[in-house]
């Protein structure tokens, strides 16, 4: 379910070591935008002109200090292992990857004040006669740890990725870099405001209060944890490394967060790859807004396939029926809360957290992720009849986080959107957005258009990132994507004439790359990591059977 938070984490994460694998996987979303940000004085790291070196010292007393301590460090790096519970640490021992810390400012206008550790990983370069350098990763959400992730980025890159350190690290305040957490008692944020105006009245009140709880948490650090602040981390970690310029992979979220940095350090990146892109003018608050289309294709593109499957899951013989189902599950939830699952797994769902499971599963078109969409479905249907359900494996736990905010920190994934960009405070503005949206989405428009907690956060201290300067990079999109719709790639395409697009034509699914299995895709981007040079023109590719 957390992989659905916004838009984020490229499925490909599954099979990284250990429990930090299923957190960079779980925090892949799919939000973006762009409202109205208070304007800041230019902190020196984002003003940064072109170049290798770090910041020289008249730009770095801009900000009142200097920042070259940061940039001149080198890692101490070692074992992964945190403690005698950490069970990741050991398996990325064994896969030959290294550990460290990196310290940066808490607050860049003030790099001699408070600062802190962001934690960081290497997987070396085995053919170092070759070697091209150093690519960073991040996976999504926002808030996706990708500490875990260099032994899947290196299985994806081939022979290539032999030539390059791979580095994962996991972003200020997410998973080991001074972790925050909102004590919220839910994991996801994003719910449904359901079917009428009380259960409207209901979010507006939840919400409130998560805001003003993780601010009692957390006041001290949320003005700090923003992307141009994630920005400045992975140019500080690219000093560190010895780098002149650093590759970069990003999925989904990560490739806001890449387009951000070809903004604040132009020059400074080598090979860049943006899979599931975000167009940063859609970069606001509700990151979901824009997407129904796409999720009732989606839907309904796996309706059909569990149509055809009638006898595994008793949904319906045609699309239609299969379609009514889901409309009897969500009417269902509407009356009162279905109960899914027994004993201390048991969970009481009601029709603002519905949607979401429903959204949930329709970001990949797999043949597994479309069999446990439909072995979950199947169980929402028993619980609107009434009957007792009993959860498929896996699912607990992910309810877990989701609906009680048991296992894992809360909170960082909102921290970062809301100090990313300002959103409308008017509760009323947004029933107007949600009633406008429910006339043509029902099920969805009611999900993307809802008020979250950023609706009652602080204003962000900076304005959002715009596209003002080329960049050269390759955008990977596919044309059903449900998370960050295939138009928003194309958008960042005309906003970086020096960029090229790989589309994949006829896959509902978001992040491509090493992880979905279409050669094409993975072969254009093999050969890109590899040579440097982006395709002479756009490239297309076609979702293969099976």
């Amino acid at each position: 379910m957390r992989s659905h938070e916004a838009a984020d984490a490229p499925p490909a994460a599954d099979r990284t070591p250990g429990s930090a694998a299923r957190r960079a996987s779980s925090v892949g979303l799919v939000l973006a935008a762009c409202l109205a940000a208070i304007p800041t004085p230019a902190v020196a790291a984002g003003a940064a002109s072109a170049g290798a070196a770090p910041p020289s010292a008249s730009a770095a007393n801009r900000s009142g200090e200097g920042l070259d301590r940061y940039y001149r460090q080198r890692p101490a790096w070692g074992s992964c292992v945190t403690g005698p519970d950490d069970t990741t640490g050991p398996e990325l021992d064994k896969a030959g990857v290294q550990c460290a810390d990196v310290t940066v400012p808490l607050d860049y206008a003030e790099p001699r004040g408070r600062t802190i550790n962001v934690a960081i990983s290497r997987l070396k370069a085995t053919d170092t006669r070759h070697r091209i350098g150093a690519i960073l990763l991040n996976t999504g959400g926002p808030g996706g740890p990708a500490r875990a992730y260099p032994p899947t980025a290196r299985a994806a890159m081939k022979e290539v990725g032999a030539r390059y350190d791979v580095v994962g690290f996991d972003p200020r305040f997410v998973g080991r870099s001074a972790p925050l957490d909102c004590g919220w008692p839910l994991g996801m944020t994003w719910l449904s405001a359901g079917a009428d105006r009380a259960g409207f009245d209901r979010q507006v009140a939840l919400q409130k209060g998560l805001a003003d709880k993780c601010r009692a948490t957390a006041a001290s650090v949320l003005p700090h944890i923003s992307t141009r602040n994630t920005a400045r981390d992975m140019d500080v970690i690219r000093g560190a490394l010895g780098e002149r310029k650093i590759s970069y992979l990003g999925y989904s979220y990560g490739t806001y967060l890449g387009t951000v940095y070809t903004q604040m350090f132009p020059g400074r990146h080598d090979r860049m790859v943006l899979d599931g892109a975000i167009n940063p003018g859609d970069y606001r608050p509700r990151l979901l807004e824009g997407t129904e289309r796409e999720n009732e294709k989606a839907l309904s593109d796996w309706a059909g396939w569990a149509a055809e499957r009638h006898g595994t899951y008793g949904l319906g013989r045609t699309r239609a029926e299969v379609l009514a189902a889901v409309d009897r599950v969500v009417a269902a939830s509407a009356r009162g809360p279905l109960t899914i699952g027994s004993g201390a797994d048991a969970f009481r769902i009601d029709d603002s957290q519905v949607p979401l499971l429903l959204f949930s599963g329709i970001a990949d078109d797999t043949e597994p992720a479309r069999a446990s969409f439909g072995e979950l479905l199947s169980v929402l249907v028993e619980a609107a009849g009434g009957a007792p359900t009993t959860l498929p494996a896996g699912f607990a736990a992910e309810l877990r986080y989701a609906l009680r905010g048991e296992g894992e920190p809360t909170g960082a994934q909102s921290a970062i959107i809301c100090g990313d960009v300002a959103a409308g405070r008017d509760p009323e503005q947004y029933w107007r957005d949600i009633e406008r949206s429910r006339a043509a989405h029902p099920l969805f428009g009611p999900l993307t258009r809802n008020i979250n907690p950023c609706a009652f956060w602080d204003r962000p201290r900076e304005e959002p990132t715009r596209v003002r300067r080329d960049a050269s990079v390759l955008i990977v999109a596919a044309t059903g994507d449900p998370r960050t719709t295939y138009k928003g790639s194309v958008e960042l395409r005309r906003q970086l004439p020096s960029s090229r697009l790989i589309t994949l034509e006829g896959a509902n699914r978001h992040a491509l790359y090493g992880s979905y299995g279409n050669a094409c895709v993975d072969d254009q981007v093999n050969r890109y990591l590899a040579t440097g040079k982006l395709p002479a023109k756009d490239r297309t590719c076609v979702k293969e059977a099976g």
